[in-house]
């Protein structure tokens, strides 16, 4: 068992997109144990909307147009094994195909950060070799978006 961040910062964001895109590693089941979403150019009472924020798990083709992150292991020991799994950041041409289920929506009120940190037994997981996707719809204008993605890989699994 081993838990993994993965870290988008200062990244201008003016589509819908996905934040995130993890795909879980062939031999390797991924927990997912929290995000968090949060912009750092408009506060005041004129810069405030709403974003929609929804996980879709299942997705078989990979989104484009944003850039890989390498997960670091939250153990920080010289010995740290790395991430079975991938991760992309900002990917503005969706992913898309197969069977994409929503698996939850929520709406980000810009102004403030957005927290997701389900209870244990309501952590998402994420199959060998599947994809998971945090979506964000578009903003009204830029913003410059911080944002992190914990996970947990779960274990090797035979075949």
């Amino acid at each position: 068992m081993a838990i993994f961040s993965a870290v988008v910062s200062g990244i201008a964001v003016a589509a819908a997109q996905d934040v995130f895109e993890i795909v879980a590693g062939s031999a390797t089941r991924v927990r997912l144990h929290e995000i968090r979403l949060g912009q750092t150019t408009g506060f005041g009472d004129a810069a405030a909307e709403g974003l929609s924020v929804t996980l879709i798990r299942g997705f078989t083709t990979a989104g484009s147009g944003g850039a890989a992150v390498t997960p670091v292991n939250l153990s920080g020991h010289a010995n740290a094994l790395p991430a079975a799994s991938t991760v992309k950041r900002n990917n503005t041409t969706l992913a898309q195909d197969g069977v994409g289920a929503a698996i939850f929506c929520d709406a980000w009120n810009i102004a403030d950060s957005w927290h997701y940190a389900p209870a244990n037994e309501l952590m998402p997981i994420v199959e060998k070799d599947q994809r998971l996707v945090v979506r964000i719809s578009a903003p009204a204008d830029e913003v410059t978006m911080n944002a992190t993605l914990v996970f947990e890989e779960i274990g090797d699994i035979a075949g």
